[in-house]
């Protein structure tokens, strides 16, 4: 009986200690709502701090959840898509794209339709990555049974048991190592106050770009006009002020009206947002119209609506009284077009892409008509300031040109965002780069007066203003110019590709290699991360290390792991480590993402898990799993050329001290 105790006292602190994380656990069933008609539901309960990845989020983030159904015999037919319960948004700086993601908890639906009388059982392969400071890559299957009743039936899928040896079909299996969140994501983006899409810096952007688009030649003219007209038509300096406020009131209504439809579609469809910031034809559409209204505000041409439209509007606002006043404020946004237009486009473009969706677009435009009528209703209420104003003249000209070149360069944002989605590589990160720094170095000739648009003004001097604004501008280029030799722009790191969307992770004329030859390496070995020779197959490494009897580094880590990034940029960097992992070891960096097809001869069924092993990663988590009861990444293992460990390994480990500390620990405790 003693025996037995302390057996399970051990039990539950090997149980307990346990390094397999499986931190979602899957319940499925199957829900019937018509005659051959039937509900697949798949729900999931995920432990605080983890994040799983929609369906729909985009390419270049994090692994997305993945679902595929087994129809050999097109026994059932798939009716529409697979919805999902609400998802979050957060921008991963690493990746440089705004990813989707579920924490506590997520529900998949896919509605069916059977074909065939005698299907009893639909089979359905998931596949998904969860996050917190490390990622795990799980797959499993999900065996719905139809049910001959109308009730629900079939239960599921645990994934969340802690002891290594019972690990299921159901269970977390991890397979791909995708994008690491981190911790850091805070599941309200309104607590997080560095988040680039937190509504306050939305409504402070639009806010901003109203107030620059009253400097524009169709706009400015207007603020002594409307003012003067409201002071002197009206009885008293009272009601003078309170129409040209009104008036104010009724622009900023008239941008958030401009919303509703948005609304609407949002009650539609929950996914529309995503859709329009992540469609390809929308992107190429937004493209054609930045870069139309950029040329437009060089000189080329004149956007205007319609006349027709244009005239109605001011014969409303002949109207009188309040609604005469509601009239004249649409006739200012209807002339203006050509304008603000295109602040209006970068406004709409920011908001839907940001976490919120129609009630974020919503405060956008409510605050760019806060910024376009705070003049009109500040100088109605302080005239006596109205002579303080610069007179309009060929500086307006200057300022909207400048919109026009930075137009221009959101406008390939766009494009790259198409480029990306259908995977061109025609608009890779340098090519973006050169783009830019050919558009803003073209801007500061302009600023500096070295080239002439058609509407300009003759320039007998440089004003202080348009001077420092040049050599902001001439800095900004300058800034750029290292991002083609594969420096990371921090300023920017939103807009252009990520590093591995380039030509070369160097940027063109980059210094690939160290060495002068690939016949240099040793046989299976690559060139990988700050030239570091590594392999990507364990045996490869392995019988390397036993030729020069050196420790080995197994490296367990993603393609698409965010962590794995910032240990690779922010450690491995530092001087001290790259020269201990340049020759104090040798390196095997295992993916645990990749989706590479292993030989029909190599695939197996997992003895453990019950799933098939069938690609690169899978093998990878397979052996991490069996071999060091870890399924995480990035997971650094010292091992001797016998294949036992030197020291415990680490996760992530981002103080550098630490890291190279656990480094010479177990290096020194190497025989050779």
């Amino acid at each position: 009986m003693k025996k037995l105790l302390i057996f399970f006292i051990f039990f539950a602190f090997a149980n307990g200690f346990s390094q397999i994380k499986k931190p979602v656990k899957w319940m499925s069933k199957v829900e019937k709502i018509a005659d051959n008609e039937y509900n697949l539901i798949i729900t999931a309960t995920i432990e605080k701090d983890w994040h799983v990845y929609s369906q729909f989020t985009p390419e270049g983030g994090s692994l997305p959840i993945t679902l595929k159904y087994d129809n050999p015999k097109n026994a059932y037919k798939l009716i529409g898509k697979t919805t999902e319960s609400p998802y979050k948004k957060h921008f991963n700086e690493v990746f440089e794209v705004e990813e989707y993601y579920f924490d506590d908890n997520l529900k998949l639906t896919q509605k069916v339709q059977i074909l065939d009388k005698n299907l009893s059982k639909i089979k359905v392969n998931l596949d998904y990555q969860t996050c917190k400071d490390a990622c795990i890559n799980d797959n499993l299957d999900l065996s719905f049974n139809i049910p001959a009743s109308e009730k629900i039936t079939e239960k599921v899928e645990e994934v969340a048991t802690t002891k290594k040896d019972s690990v299921k079909p159901e269970t977390v299996l991890p397979i791909v190592t995708n994008k690491i969140v981190t911790a850091k994501i805070e599941p309200n983006n309104e607590n997080n106050k560095s988040d680039k899409n937190s509504l306050w810096n939305i409504f402070l952007l639009a806010f901003f770009g109203g107030i620059i688009a009253t400097f524009t030649p169709c706009v400015f003219p207007m603020i002594p006009m409307t003012v003067s007209f409201f002071l002197k038509q009206s009885a008293n300096k009272t009601k003078g002020k309170f129409n040209a406020v009104f008036y104010g009131l009724c622009i900023i209504a008239i941008c958030v009206v401009i919303t509703i439809p948005f609304h609407i579609l949002e009650g539609v469809s929950r996914d529309i947002f995503s859709e329009i910031s992540t469609n390809v034809y929308l992107n190429i559409f937004f493209f054609l119209i930045f870069s139309l209204f950029a040329i437009s505000f060089f000189g080329a041409f004149e956007i205007t609506m319609p006349s027709k439209l244009s005239n109605k509007v001011d014969e409303a606002s002949n109207k009188g009284g309040l609604i005469g006043i509601f009239f004249m404020a649409l006739t200012l946004i209807v002339v203006s077009f050509s304008c603000i237009g295109p602040a209006l486009g970068f406004v709409f473009g920011t908001s839907l892409n940001a976490d919120g969706g129609a009630k974020v677009l919503s405060v956008a435009m409510f605050a760019f008509g806060l910024g376009l009528a705070l003049p009109f209703m500040f100088f109605a209420l302080m005239p006596s300031l109205l002579s303080n104003l610069p007179k309009s003249g060929g500086w307006l000209n200057t300022v909207k040109v400048v919109f026009g070149f930075i137009e221009l360069a959101l406008a390939f944002k766009f494009l790259s965002n198409a480029d990306i989605g259908m995977d061109l590589h025609w608009l890779e990160r340098e090519v973006f780069i050169a783009i830019w720094i050919a558009i803003f170095g073209g801007l500061a000739l302009y600023l500096f007066g070295k080239i002439t648009l058609p509407h300009d003004s003759p320039l007998s001097h440089i004003s202080v203003g348009r001077l420092l604004l040049a050599i902001i501008t001439l800095s900004f280029t300058i800034y750029l110019i290292p991002g083609l030799w594969g420096a990371p722009l921090k300023l920017i790191s939103a807009f252009p590709p990520p590093s591995t969307y380039s030509e070369s992770p160097q940027g063109f004329g980059g210094n690939h290699n160290t060495q002068t030859s690939t016949e240099q390496l040793p046989v299976g070995a690559v060139y990988g991360v700050h030239n570091l020779i590594s392999f990507d197959d364990y045996q490869d490494g392995l019988a390397y290390a036993k030729k020069v009897k050196k420790p080995i580094l197994i490296d367990f880590t993603g393609k698409q792991c965010v962590n794995c990034r910032l240990m690779e940029n922010n450690v491995w960097s530092d001087e001290v480590v790259l020269k201990i992992l340049k020759n104090e070891v040798v390196l095997i960096s295992l993916y645990g993402d990749d989706k590479t097809e292993l030989p029909e001869n190599e695939q197996y069924i997992s003895k453990e898990t019950g799933n098939k092993i069938s690609t690169i990663g899978q093998k990878v988590s397979e052996f991490q799993i069996q071999k060091y009861n870890n399924n995480s990444r990035p997971y650094y293992v010292l091992i001797d050329i016998a294949e036992n460990k030197l020291n415990e390994p680490v996760p992530y480990t981002p103080d550098i001290k630490e890291y190279t500390t656990w480094l010479q620990d177990g290096i020194s405790k190497f025989k050779r």
